[in-house]
């Protein structure tokens, strides 16, 4: 049993046979429409050659990692640089002819993987930057250094891209305000602290992996957060773009798009894993609040203001 304040979604896929059904399921090539706000299931490698050309303006990858990991029955085993960088390239090549020419592509990896990953895109993309975000907790390691880093590559399919700057701005504690005639000098005074909206880094250390008492969470292993989702997703498209995700896990990517007013499309081969986002994706309807974005800024971890927000 469950403590009362752990919010984990682990339903079965026998409990959530209503959100199995939402989900769908390609058998030839089909339009736009047929796929919009969808859930697929499917092999993403089969599924990407089905979908209509040119459609797509944010792609938001999280492949595998180069990892020996076990989802849900699903096993991924760890192989050599060359055989990764060509899983890659593979479907790499299979999103690119649905991506429109100003669409942008983030692709999420690990330390081990990025080179790899990095090799392939540069033969295809605008490579654009490298943001590496810090995990709140990093995986132990007795014989090394604490692994608590991630990266994503930023990437853009020609010269012509969307990045809305002004969209994902982050709130951050002045320590040492600046007046000016008496007066806060680019800095609030609140009753919450004093801040400073300030424009991102590609260094991110203000995400919260999802824990039990968060509504977000699920048992996926590596589920990656609303917060982290919505600063690629505001930055890199506009309301009622398409987003596609192809290795949609848990569904992190379509509950934020859809919580921030995009249309999504997301495949996911693992069943369990499908009625995890279709139960996330109709929790969306009735709360859209996103854990660390507030009054249209990112805060800071555990600042006066989200605690308020989230104790409702």
């Amino acid at each position: 049993m469950k403590a009362g304040r752990n919010k984990t979604i682990d339903i079965s896929v026998e409990d959530g046979k209503e959100y199995f059904k939402r989900c769908i399921t390609l058998e030839k090539k089909v339009e736009l429409s047929e796929v919009l706000d969808k859930t697929i299931i499917g092999n993403t490698l089969e599924v990407l050659k089905l979908l209509p050309s040119n459609s797509v303006d944010l792609l938001i990858v999280d492949p595998p990692y180069n990892l020996d990991k076990n989802f849900h029955g699903n096993k991924f085993k760890k192989t050599s640089d060359e055989i990764y960088g060509e899983y890659t390239k593979t479907w790499v090549e299979l999103v690119k002819p649905l991506l429109k020419k100003n669409a942008t592509v983030y692709v999420c990896c690990d330390w081990l993987s990025s080179s790899s990953i990095f090799m392939v895109l540069k033969q295809y993309f605008n490579v654009l930057n490298r943001i590496t975000w810090q995990r709140e907790k990093g995986r132990g390691a007795l014989s090394n250094w604490k692994n608590g880093m991630e990266d994503i590559w930023f990437v853009s399919n020609s010269k012509e891209y969307t990045f809305n700057v002004e969209d994902v701005k982050i709130r951050r504690s002045v320590i040492a305000p600046y007046k000016e005639d008496g007066k806060p000098k680019d800095w609030e005074d609140t009753e919450d602290g004093k801040f400073r909206n300030t424009y991102p880094s590609n260094f991110w250390d203000d995400i919260s992996i999802p824990y039990w008492s968060m509504p977000e969470n699920t048992a996926h292993p590596t589920q990656k957060p609303e917060k982290l989702l919505a600063k690629l997703i505001l930055a890199s498209s506009n309301k009622g773009d398409v987003i596609l995700d192809p290795f949609l896990g848990s569904g992190s990517t379509s509950v934020t798009a859809k919580k921030l007013g995009r249309h999504y499309i997301g495949i996911e081969q693992n069943e369990q894993y499908c009625v995890w986002a279709e139960k996330r994706l109709q929790m969306a309807d009735e709360d859209n609040t996103i854990q660390g974005y507030a009054d249209g800024v990112f805060w800071e971890r555990n600042t006066n203001r989200l605690q308020k927000q989230y104790k409702k």
